[in-house]
């Protein structure tokens, strides 16, 4: 009986690991939200909901992270991105290309 418990507990304690080195809980939470692509009040704003969905503009897409890229997909474009956050501001840099700064709309 005790075997089998500990047992159990390895398991739940591999799996934690695991998802910790997967970045699980990573910055997922931190990219939900609405962010501005400059401080003009009149820049695009990107939307980035927790279910993966994204508003650019008025263009839908969806997004799936891995721990510091992001690859957003629109039914224009599928683009992979770095990504750096720094209290409420992102930026996203294409491999090789420019860079987007962005900050968060409160």
């Amino acid at each position: 009986m005790f075997a089998r418990h500990k047992f159990r507990l390895v398991i739940i304690a591999l799996a934690a690991l695991l998802c910790g080195i997967a970045g699980c809980g990573g910055p997922s939470h931190d990219i939900v939200g609405k962010w501005r692509m400059s401080q003009d009040a009149n820049a695009m704003v990107w939307e980035f909901s927790k279910n993966g969905a994204v508003l650019i503009g008025s263009n839908r897409g969806r997004y799936i992270l891995d721990r510091n890229r992001i690859k957003i997909e629109t039914p224009f474009a599928r683009t992979v991105y770095q990504m750096e956050f720094s209290g409420d501001r992102m930026i996203l840099r294409e491999p090789n290309g420019p860079k987007l700064d962005f900050t968060r709309v409160k």
